[in-house]
């Protein structure tokens, strides 16, 4: 396909609507990174001026994706997820510590993350297997590989420690549900964060209680055709118990004490009140300053770089996974309204693309981009205004991060260009 024709049928409200982010969250950058020393609004030695060489690099990259061949990402969707497995192995021997998480490369010139390239690459890959089985995921057998396949990257970035990461790779398992996977399962899942929360509220020996009480008033309120079958019910209640008595052994010897504590403020775990003040102060800290610099924006903001909080420094991070903090305190509720607003327009015409494609794959993929963004979104957001724990996720285009911009970059234009050809039903 020529260049002219991939003007003509590339998706430009995506584009656009990228653009838009790009250029706000490197705008909120550069305002929550100012200093009055600051001479050059394109110094390159300051953050913002790095994040303008990676916005440049990101073009870069898009004039490259869009170049290549469409069926390139699905012939090599397997040695791409190869290649990430084995990146993030190798992160046990090579990897370089930063915020407590060996989650790095030092690659000399920039930090490079491989669960960066892992969200890509697992995307593709599943996609590739959902597209190739070409059935509706009921066989067991299916379901297993395309689990095993989310899996395996989830698994090898819990231990460096960083769970804020392995969770964006959980996300794709609605990809799967997309193509036809038991609502069960989901139910399963939620099921399991259920009794996680509230295990860690209340203890197992009130979960026991509370399963021993909701199976006496079944058997009570049955009718005389109604039939439980004991043995099934059994097995899932003694699953119920184990899952909720591991809790506790994974809260205190998988967990860091950093998330220890997180969890400790958001669910008030902690009832000794000087501990909960002093974790709160502590850990807390970031979210608490981030909801206190939202407030003060009131509804149309104290203006771009006119914000105390944020010219103080009082929201560590700040230029980070809570940069979000900045466009409310200086554009106020218009600022992060017009935000949420952009992402959700982004989010409705990404699903729009999806139920267009002919071919299989592209579907399968759309929704993993979908799905990795989304929650990258929905957490980061919650995190910022303290409705969700703090475990360190990027606002997709915004936050300051060389690669995470790049690799966000890639993962939403491969899609794109896919898009170019949706009226093949393959590649």
């Amino acid at each position: 396909m020529s260049g002219r024709s991939i003007l003509k049928r590339i998706d430009w409200i995506s584009v656009l609507i990228y653009l838009a982010l790009v250029l706000i969250g490197w705008s909120n950058i550069y305002s929550s990174t100012f200093t009055e020393s600051q001479t050059s609004l394109f110094d390159f030695g300051t953050l913002h001026g790095k994040q303008f060489v990676f916005i440049i690099v990101s073009l870069v990259a898009i004039v490259l994706v869009m170049a290549l061949e469409v069926n390139f990402y699905e012939r090599f969707s397997s040695i791409f997820y190869l290649l990430s497995i084995l990146s993030l192995l190798g992160l046990f021997v090579f990897g370089k510590t930063i915020a407590g998480a060996t989650s790095w490369y030092n690659l000399g010139f920039m930090n490079f993350q491989p669960s960066e390239l892992a969200k890509i690459a697992t995307a593709l890959a599943l996609a590739k297997y959902l597209s190739d089985i070409q059935t509706d995921i009921k066989r067991r057998k299916d379901q297993l590989y395309a689990i095993l396949i989310i899996l395996i990257p989830a698994l090898l970035i819990i231990p460096q420690p960083d769970p804020g990461s392995a969770l964006v790779f959980f996300a794709l398992i609605f990809v799967v549900f997309r193509e036809g996977l038991p609502l069960f399962y989901l139910g399963i899942g939620f099921a399991m964060i259920l009794i996680f929360v509230t295990t860690l509220m209340f203890g197992t020996i009130w979960i026991t209680i509370a399963l021993a009480l909701l199976i006496i008033l079944v058997y009570t309120l049955k009718r005389k055709n109604f039939k439980i079958p004991v043995i099934p019910l059994s097995l899932i209640s003694l699953a119920v118990i184990l899952f909720s008595l591991s809790v506790n052994f994974v809260f205190n010897n998988v967990f860091e004490q950093r998330h220890r504590d997180r969890f400790s403020l958001w669910l008030r775990l902690e009832k000794d009140p000087n501990k909960l003040e002093e974790i709160r102060k502590t850990i807390g800290y970031n979210t608490y300053q981030s909801e206190k610099a939202i407030e003060s924006g009131g509804f149309f903001g104290k203006g771009f770089l006119e914000g105390t909080r944020t010219k103080g420094d009082f929201v560590p991070e700040q230029h980070t996974d809570y940069i979000f903090s900045t466009v409310g305190e200086e554009w106020g509720f218009i600022g992060t309204g017009t935000v949420i607003i952009l992402f959700s327009v982004l989010f409705l015409r990404l699903i729009s693309l999806a139920e267009r494609q002919k071919n299989a794959f592209a579907r399968m993929y759309g929704y993993g981009v979908i799905s990795v963004l989304f929650v990258h979104y929905f957490i980061n957001i919650g995190m910022v205004i303290g409705v969700l724990p703090t475990i360190g996720i990027p606002l997709p285009f915004f936050s300051y991060g060389g690669s995470g911009l790049l690799f966000f970059t890639v993962l939403l234009f491969i899609f794109l260009k896919m898009d170019t050809n949706r009226l093949k039903e393959s590649f």
